[in-house]
């Protein structure tokens, strides 16, 4: 997702829009001396989006400022970014509205924000694509409402970082259901994640795999053996059955996706 641009409204609002940042046109105001510092972007878990339903979460932070400087003459907001440093060139993901604030004393602010991530395509939005699953560090950017030009903005890097993953789904059956003791067991599953480009799910593959079984009465998982799913997130394998239980398949996840298990399938061993 790409911000493509930084509005400054005429309102005097930090606007977090597909717009440019105007050129100045009068002396710059200076850059709100104020600094960022506990940020933490949905309780500092990854943010996982489906294949096409909007996710919204709340990042929280501390806004420093000097006692002279007005709370109510500038907005701020965090923004997830790629590269060295935040600037209005980086690959940005950011809010639509800038952060609520409260003080609590005449330097400090204690703000929160919320944050948009939208897989599906939008005419109004920049919307993720796969190419952006993965780690995004975090910043913030401070506008006075007073800015006429990006010299007039603050930005903060090096906040912290924070996954942005493409869901996952996984599948397990068993079959023959029930089965006699010693006798084949068939397992098959599918590993699938969220495809933000074309807003389905689709199959994961060459993805490690491990096959798990608990007995019953038991509350345990114990690894069978490690199976990589096929091109389109597959997955086939035999065993031998022992005793009565419930077969899964568990993914241990990667930066782009994250980790996810099958419900237990339970197989009748007579």
């Amino acid at each position: 997702m790409r911000i493509r641009a930084l509005v400054v409204a005429s309102s005097g609002a930090l606007a977090l829009s597909a717009l440019a940042v105007p050129a100045a046109q009068a002396a710059p105001t200076a850059a709100p001396n104020v600094t960022f510092s506990a940020m933490k972007v949905n309780a500092g878990k990854a943010v996982v989006v489906g294949p096409s339903a909007k996710v919204t979460v709340t990042a929280t932070y501390t806004v420093t400022k000097p006692a002279s400087l007005s709370a109510s003459s500038f907005d701020n907001g965090p923004m997830l970014y790629r590269g060295t440093a935040l600037s209005a060139n980086s690959e940005i993901i950011a809010g639509d509205e800038p952060g609520t604030c409260k003080a609590v004393s005449t330097t400090v602010l204690n703000c929160t924000a919320k944050i948009q991530f939208r897989p599906t395509v939008s005419s109004a939005y920049d919307d993720l694509a796969n190419s952006q699953a993965g780690t995004w560090k975090v910043g913030a950017l401070a506008v006075p409402h007073d800015a006429t030009g990006e010299a007039d903005l603050k930005w903060q890097s090096n906040l912290g970082a924070v996954k942005v993953q493409r869901q996952a789904q996984l599948t397990a059956d068993a079959t023959p259901e029930p089965v006699k003791k010693g006798k084949t067991l068939t397992i098959t599953g599918k590993l699938s994640r969220a495809n933000w480009d074309t807003n389905k799910l689709g199959g994961y593959a060459a993805q490690p795999v491990k096959l798990q079984f608990k007995k019953k009465g038991s509350t345990t998982y114990t690894t069978v053996k490690t199976v990589k799913t096929s091109s389109t997130g597959a997955l086939k394998t035999t065993v031998k059955a022992a005793a009565d239980g419930y077969y899964r398949w568990s993914f241990a996840g990667t930066t782009t996706t994250p980790a996810v298990s099958a419900a237990g399938d339970f197989v009748d061993v007579k």
